[in-house]
């Protein structure tokens, strides 16, 4: 059977030695996040984690959802009593804000807390990740009695939320949607239509879903400009806020996935449902993007989760399994006939990339959680905005650079297992299986890329990249001059170079010809990612440096932190020389080609 720990102290490292969160302590919501009370948050969220949620990861693969007679939908066994729990243990009103009944704690701790229950059980998070972010949307464009409808029970977990976007015909282009809102006299709409790959769409957890559904009013455009947000509950809302009559929506089937087989991914019909409009109409998109840019940061979390859970075991396994001699004398057990295979370098290979991976990633996430507490909670208008701007900046880098590394190291810990990675009982092909959907949705990675490079590179004449090569100069520049004890600055500092580089190239390369910019997208997306982990190894580092001149506690811990950053400078910086030739390579090899001749 699989296992799982939550990584307590990783987490603890990073928000205090590496972000320094305490720092905050003036902003509303950090002067209650003492260390103590952080320490018990994450220890706390860790055994529940462990005990409840990681066992029935692999019911939730096993079983699945089902879909009953009456359009209802059953989660696998446990996971409503799981649930359950869950609420009654307040872990969805986390970082809510009070007045709806949250504890409005930092985003950044939620973000540590989620992470923990993505790694036990993904398709279990699921449930309240949507929930948040639908929140999210009706907190930020709803009206005041919207709000006061809906947005207690689902800080609660009482009620979840969705998010309804792709319909059979459209994804990413979502000017082609045909679902549609006829206004009815009460102020209301009536929405019809078809929606797919509704995550959570139906299921049996709470006593009601809000689903938050993109629709074209009658009348308006019939392109992206024409698009509203509506919220369409499941059960109407009773004037004293109990729940009443079916609304007129079922899930028309379950889609048969690959993966995250606990989570329900629906069909949903839409028969001239009630609905009410979120914000002005014809601004859905403004309003929808409030959730996807959430969903997008917690996708990338995805990523990180599976990647750390397939690392864990990979370790395990790695040290148990004995499988020929180690290639040195002395790392051989002299007693058995062969060694564990962890003594061979191509398998530490494996685990030294995952493990740097996973926790630069960590690192990455977190700190991108932080910018989201600036960006609302800090009384300085220019921190505000630089956090936005970096933000809006890496939101694809975080999406698609964790998920795809989070996937490799999925890959990675199946190597590791040989062919018993291959085979169910072992449990490590479900992370792989659950790992490679977080590169698809909330816009594929190539959907990332381009918006990386398409709207986010020249967005306020490139305030934000500017904005972000200043900042990592200045801190390669400070650890230059700290002695840069791991040599990630030595190595970041070219890499940096390539990427500053390739960005110039993309700046008078694009304009001319448009294709340049989608055939280097990708491999951008991977320099700005591969510079953004390197920059949070350089942090890391030096918090470790510290931690070991400072004399302090777990010293083996910070010595592996150090040895870990000098794997990412010798082994992964050293990439981007090749990501920007294939940059600058341009587009005209994948175009010249004719479609018939592939």
């Amino acid at each position: 059977m699989p296992i799982y720990v939550a990584p307590v102290r990783d987490t603890r490292f990073v928000l205090e030695n590496v972000l320094d969160i305490g720092r905050y302590s003036n902003l509303p919501g950090f002067a209650n996040a003492s260390p103590d009370l952080i320490q018990a948050i994450l220890e706390e969220a860790g055994r529940f984690c462990e005990e409840v949620l990681q066992p029935l990861n692999k019911v939730g693969d096993e079983v699945g959802c089902k879909r009953n007679d009456d359009g209802s939908v059953t989660t696998p066994p446990g996971f409503k009593e799981a649930y359950q729990q869950f609420c009654e243990a307040g872990w969805p009103t986390l970082t809510a804000p009070e007045e709806y009944g949250g504890q409005g704690l930092p985003q950044v701790v939620g973000t540590a807390v989620s992470e923990y229950i993505l790694s036990a059980n993904h398709s279990f998070e699921m449930y309240q990740g949507l929930t948040s972010g639908a929140i999210a949307s009706l907190l930020i464009k709803a009206s005041d009695e919207l709000k006061q409808t809906y947005v207690p029970n689902m800080v609660t977990g009482r009620w979840t939320g969705t998010m309804n976007l792709t319909e059979p015909h459209c994804g990413t282009d979502l000017g082609l949607l045909k679902t549609r809102a006829e206004p009815n006299d009460d102020g209301s709409y009536s929405i019809t239509g078809t929606k797919i790959f509704i995550s959570s769409g139906e299921h049996d957890l709470a006593e009601n879903i809000i689903h938050l559904v993109l629709a074209k009013r009658t009348g308006a455009p019939d392109n992206v400009k024409g698009i509203s947000l509506f919220v369409v509950p499941k059960f109407l809302v009773n004037g004293d806020g109990s729940v009443g009559e079916r609304n007129t929506l079922s899930c028309g089937a379950l889609e048969k996935k690959m993966g995250i087989h606990g989570n329900a991914t629906c069909v949903m019909n839409y028969d001239g449902a009630k609905g009410w409009l979120v914000g002005e109409p014809e601004k859905g998109l403004q309003a929808m993007f409030i959730m996807m840019n959430a969903a997008r940061l917690g996708v990338g979390l995805q990523g990180l989760a599976q990647g750390e859970v397939a690392y864990q075991n990979a370790v395990a396994y790695a040290k148990e399994r004995r499988q020929s001699r180690a290639l040195k004398e002395q790392n051989r057990d002299p007693g058995a006939k062969a060694d564990p295979i962890i003594v061979h370098p191509d398998v530490r290979r494996m685990l030294m990339e995952s493990k740097a991976w996973n926790e630069g990633g960590r690192a990455l996430v977190l700190w991108g959680a932080l910018l989201v507490d600036l960006m609302r909670r800090s009384q300085d208008e220019a921190e505000r905005q630089q956090a936005e701007d970096l933000l809006g900046l890496l939101t694809p880098v975080i999406k698609g650079y964790l998920t795809d590394k989070g996937f490799q190291a999925a890959v990675h810990a199946q190597q590791v297992f040989g062919g018993h990675g291959y085979i169910r009982e072992q449990g490590v092909e479900q992370f792989v299986r659950d790992a490679r959907i977080a590169q698809i949705y909330e816009g594929t990675n190539g959907i990332q890329a381009m918006d990386l490079v398409g709207r986010k590179l020249p967005k306020d004449g490139g305030r934000a990249v500017r904005s972000f090569f200043e900042l990592v100069g200045r801190e390669v520049a400070e650890a230059r001059q700290a002695g840069d004890p791991a040599g990630v600055a030595e190595a970041l500092e070219p890499a940096l170079a390539e990427l500053q580089a390739a960005t110039m190239w993309l700046a008078r390369n694009a304009p001319a010809d448009p294709d340049n910019a989608g055939a280097a997208a990708y491999a951008y997306m991977d320099l700005m990612g591969l510079v953004c982990l390197g920059w949070m190894w350089l942090k890391m580092a030096a918090a470790a440096s510290q931690a070991l001149a400072d004399g302090g506690e777990n010293g083996s811990f910070h010595e592996a932190k150090l040895n870990t950053a000098r794997f990412y400078a010798e082994r992964e910086l050293p990439l981007a020389p090749a990501l920007r030739r294939k940059i600058e390579a341009g587009a005209e090899t994948l175009m010249k080609m004719p479609a018939e001749a592939f």
